[in-house]
């Protein structure tokens, strides 16, 4: 077991490094100047080549990428050109945020697919069958902007339960846990869990329905156990392939935000993001980019390694 964890952790460093580049190099790839953000288009030339000197960008790219590196290795990311504040503190904050709306986005899709899959897998043919079929079609089809656009229109303009935008009643974005918060939380939280739940309904659905038929289950069922035993068995057996499906669609909903936190005015990195590509804030840009891709590598270090405790053989594979 120690092995297998040595294994993936050697496995993911490369993977880091590479996610390093891609972050420092994607942003270079963009039309534009990030000085534009804060230098007006009659700026003499000393003055830009100033604040290319300020901002190492009068220096080659490999020497940019180096000194960025050993930076955001020390937990500095640069400074904000649109704002002039560190980049670490506003992506820190935003990560925050959208770790709280993935979180309960991802609890809800995951919660809600598992039901409805089981059901589907162990109701084949049924009608409960075909309207998970339906609702999981659905869930995997619809835009994300366009759901969230409808609920706003229906639940905040139309019947008044939600608000419409941000994540508080006063504005800042600090979170607090109460009732007046957490109704900033439930249309955006929504629009997030469908995509999650349709995929879980289709992954949970096929696993139960290939594990009914495997011999096991029929060995247990002639054995005389009852239905909860042998749903915990099947439980167990599709845990590892549910979780690895889940891990990869925690980590979507953390990159894949940024049009729902657009239409809700969610203050995480979807809206930050967006906000550092329409002001070309190369620094702001990179360091979201980097924070929520690093996040993706964790969780799937995380996944691989609580996969074996779920299921000793893969450990052992």
């Amino acid at each position: 077991m120690l092995i297998y964890i040595f294994k993936r952790v050697l496995y993911a460093i490369p993977i880091a490094l590479s996610v390093t580049v891609v972050s420092f190099i994607l942003v270079y790839l963009a039309p534009g100047d990030p000085l534009n953000a804060i230098a007006p288009a009659d700026a003499p030339a000393e003055v830009i080549q100033a604040l290319k000197s300020a901002y190492g960008l009068d220096r080659p790219v490999p020497v940019q990428y180096g000194m960025w590196l050993l930076r955001a290795v020390q937990g500095d990311l640069g400074t904000s050109i649109a704002s002039g504040r560190a980049v670490a503190g506003e992506v820190m904050s935003a990560v925050g945020n959208t770790l709280l709306l993935a979180g309960f986005a991802a609890f809800a899709g995951v919660l809600a697919g598992c039901i409805l899959g089981a059901l589907a897998g162990y109701h084949r043919g049924t009608w409960m069958d075909r309207a998970a079929t339906v609702v999981s079609v659905i869930g995997v089809s619809i835009p994300h902007y366009w759901l969230g656009l409808v609920l706003t229109i229906v639940f905040s303009i139309w019947l008044g339960w939600f608000p419409a935008m941000g994540a508080g009643p006063d504005g800042s974005g600090a979170w607090l846990w109460d009732l007046a918060h957490l109704r900033y939380l439930v249309l955006p939280a929504l629009t997030l869990s469908v995509i999650p739940m349709g995929i879980i309904t289709r992954t949970v659905r096929a696993l139960v329905a290939d594990m009914l038929e495997q011999e096991f289950v029929v060995a247990l069922r002639a054995k005389g156990l009852s239905g909860r035993a042998v749903f915990r068995h099947i439980a167990k057996n599709t845990a590892p392939t549910v979780l690895a499906v889940a891990g990869l669609q925690i980590g979507y909903l953390m990159g894949g935000s940024i049009l729902v936190e657009t239409v809700f005015a969610w203050p995480g990195t979807g809206y930050l993001l967006n906000t550092a590509i329409f002001q070309r804030d190369i620094p702001l840009l990179q360091g979201t980019l980097l924070v929520l891709c690093m996040f993706f590598v964790v969780l799937n270090l995380v996944v691989d390694i609580l996969q074996p405790l779920i299921d000793p053989r893969m450990g052992r594979g």
